[in-house]
């Protein structure tokens, strides 16, 4: 052990490499907090106690339908004088009928409250998703880095969530309140302002850092609780990519990188307001891009940065012998992978069901049963197709299939029939087999627990198929589009190429594709120039030992058994 331990020392610099990068992004955090003063005139103030949030503006039928009229402001308008009697009736109405106005209120606060345990709850669940994680990627490998992988994803939560905290959060909703305010929420009407962009052009929201000023506001902060196990959600997906070689100090580094910008950016263009989503207002592109929980905005993203960093790392040792081949490494611990994805499955319950943010949206029923017939299919698919490709199913191919199937349906759970669901989900166990194959066959990739495939092929086929199978039944008013008519129709909501909306699907084929190119290519960068400066590698005497002793000091099994 003490030759292990001496081992470590030279790399102290490496450590303290680490830590300047996290000191480098508290910093930038604390310069863009100090950029963007929440002054006493600077609008909309928070409501950290969360008495003032969820009010008779607040209170809808169930149709979504408001209590309060709202005081029409363009004269212009054919139907200004409509609304300005209908806007005098309820004015004069409310002034008869006071209790009716504090019941109202009641009625609003209320509604937004059963709101803000559901999204809790279901955020928890999410939550929960991190011991699924562990215990997949940890089966998946050999035993002598297990260890090391639940490091790995212990410090995953750990270093991600500390960059959301000081600038990754405000980045991607510092500007919710302009296009995108959490309405089932109270709203974040702090939330006001684009660091990059304006409009319907924001590239970068510009308020809430360290979770201050703007961003001390309770519904504020509920939607934090819930986007931050998303952000973690990507950031656990590297890890079963760059496994068992490389060091701790360079994924630290990774889960900096994922936490403070790569996911914040691109989640700001489709969830925070910004760009992307804005398509259907800018330029009559559908509803705009589309990804109701994050087949791209989480796994996507996720899967290509995954796919970067395994490009700058390399292949394992021995993956590839001499003529070229790839080699198998079994899994140490087929029990941890099986238990690993029924726990995932179980979080994905709060995932897919959760984006909702509100348990007043009944949609919620439509969203789980959905999830649930995609995972089985994509599971029922990969150990098919695995089964005729090799003569024998394969466990760890089902659970992928699952996984694939879970990853696919995630964009379009919310828009899609349960047939659609099950289609999408044999499309994904179709894909991830084929993906696997790909990257170790073709690309030479090598990952170990096939995350590119299922995450990244998988998370570009989920947006895709909302712009295939959306029914129209669901999400009217979508990014702002459609709230009255949208193709003619009344309550038409987010519709695909099979039912008649062919701009739905360019724009979601072009999304998904950008956002995985953005991924690759952004970490890709960054990760060529930290790896010229210092290595991220292990060395090959500790990759043959395995990482667990030389990077932390003990074994994850200390029983004696052989380590191989």
């Amino acid at each position: 052990m003490t030759k292990h331990l001496e081992r470590r020392l030279p790399r102290r610099s490496s450590s303290a490499v680490s830590a300047s990068i996290l000191a480098i992004f508290l910093a930038a955090g604390i310069l863009a907090a100090l950029a963007t003063p929440c002054s006493a005139d600077d609008g909309p103030k928070p409501d950290p106690s969360g008495t003032a949030t969820g009010d008779k503006t607040t209170a809808v039928d169930a149709a979504g339908n408001p209590f309060v009229v709202p005081e029409p402001t363009d004269k212009a308008a054919p139907d200004y004088a409509t609304n300005k009697k209908a806007f005098d009736d309820y004015q004069a109405q409310a002034a008869k009928e006071p209790l009716a106005v504090k019941l109202a209120d009641d009625v609003g606060h209320v509604r937004v409250a059963t709101n803000f345990a559901w999204t809790l709850n279901t955020g928890y669940l999410v939550l929960f998703m991190q011991a699924g994680f562990a215990l997949l990627t940890c089966g998946l490998v050999r035993k002598k880095n297990a260890g090391h992988l639940m490091m790995l994803n212990f410090a995953a939560y750990v270093f991600a969530f500390l960059a959301y905290y000081a600038c990754g959060y405000a980045f991607q909703y510092g500007a919710a309140a302009l296009n995108a305010a959490p309405t089932n929420l109270g709203g974040t009407p702090t939330l006001n302002k684009f660091l990059f962009g304006s409009g319907m052009w924001g590239f970068l929201g510009g308020k809430g850092f360290f979770l201050s000023g703007p961003g001390y506001d309770s519904g504020s902060l509920c939607l934090t609780l819930f986007e931050v196990v998303f952000m973690e959600t990507a950031g656990y997906i590297i890890v079963g990519a760059i496994c068992e070689r490389i060091t701790f100090w360079a994924f630290i580094v990774a889960e900096l990188f994922m936490g403070a910008l790569l996911y914040p950016m691109s989640g700001c263009w489709v969830w925070g307001g910004g760009w992307l989503s804005q398509l259907g207002m800018s330029m009559g592109l559908g509803h705009g891009y589309v990804d109701f929980a994050g087949s791209t905005v989480v796994h996507a993203v996720g899967g290509f940065c995954a796919m970067a960093l395994a490009v700058i790392l390399g292949p394992r040792l021995g993956k590839y012998g001499k003529d070229g081949k790839p080699r198998a490494f079994p899994a140490h611990n087929l029990a941890f992978v099986v238990i690993g994805t029924f726990i995932l499955l179980f979080g994905w319950m709060g995932f897919n069901p959760g984006s909702t943010l509100g348990a007043s949206d009944l949609r919620i029923s439509v969203i789980a049963v959905n999830t649930n017939l995609a995972a089985v299919a994509g599971s029922a698919t990969a150990l098919i197709f695995w089964y005729f490709m090799f003569g024998k199913p394969d466990i760890t191919m089902a659970c992928n299939g699952m996984l694939a199937g879970l990853v696919a349906i995630t964009a379009p759970c919310a828009f899609v029939s349960p047939n659609s669901a099950v289609i999408i989900g044999i499309l994904a166990g179709i894909l991830v087999c084929v993906g696997v194959l790909f990257n170790e066959r073709v690309l030479k990739v090598d990952d170990p627990c096939g995350a590119i495939s299922v995450h990244g092929y998988c998370g570009w086929l989920g947006a895709v198929s909302v712009g295939i199978f959306a029914d129209g039944t669901y999400g009217a008013g979508w990014n702002s589009v459609g709230a009255t008519t949208y193709l003619g129709k009344a309550g038409q909501g987010v519709t695909g190429l099979l039912h008649g909306d062919v701009t739905q699907f360019f724009t979601q084929l072009g999304g998904a594709t950008l956002i995985c190119v953005y991924a690759f290519a952004l970490t890709f960068v960054v990760f060529k120039i930290v790896n010229a400066i210092c290595p991220m590698r292990v060395s090959e005497q500790v990759e043959r030992e395995g990482l667990d002793v030389p990077e932390f000091g003990l074994p994850a099994y200390a029983d004696g058994e052989s380590v191989q």
